[in-house]
């Protein structure tokens, strides 16, 4: 199963914050869009991403203050990406040894869309139950 596979299912809409936005703003984006994290664009595209455990760990440190700051200040910026024509099997791996939940989906230079952990695991389950479905069927002939 390739990455345009899951994309097609869950749609390729992405929740986005500018880097100028401040975090009281981007918790208002988070909860509205109701997804865990935002891709922040910049001039020249992806800039970084900030999810709720990017606000959360950063509030512990510097309290309600924090909601006034910009985005920027607590994006990650070194941003993994990868494409539609990835499998979801290589992207699981990333993931799980990179210890990420989001990871945007990049063609040709531009944001097309954006696959979660959630995600990944939902269409590995639908494979599960699809084999399962065809070996039942399959011994059923018999």
């Amino acid at each position: 199963m390739r990455i345009t596979d899951v994309l097609r299912t869950k749609g390729t809409a992405v929740a986005t914050v500018g880097a100028d936005a401040t975090v009281a703003e981007l918790v208002a984006a988070l909860a509205e869009h109701n997804v865990g994290a935002l891709v922040v664009l910049g001039q020249d595209g992806i800039a970084g991403i900030v999810s709720e455990r990017d606000v959360v760990r950063r509030l512990h440190d510097r309290g309600a203050d924090l909601l006034t700051a910009r985005v920027a200040e607590i994006m990650t910026t070194g941003v993994l990406t990868c494409g539609p024509q990835d499998s979801v099997d290589s992207l699981t791996v990333l993931m799980t040894e990179r210890r990420i939940r989001h990871v945007p989906v990049v063609s040709d230079g531009e944001l097309v869309g954006i696959v979660s952990i959630g995600d990944v695991v939902k269409s590995r389950i639908s494979q599960l139950e699809e084999d399962q479905d065809q070996l039942t069927a399959y011994i059923a002939q018999g």
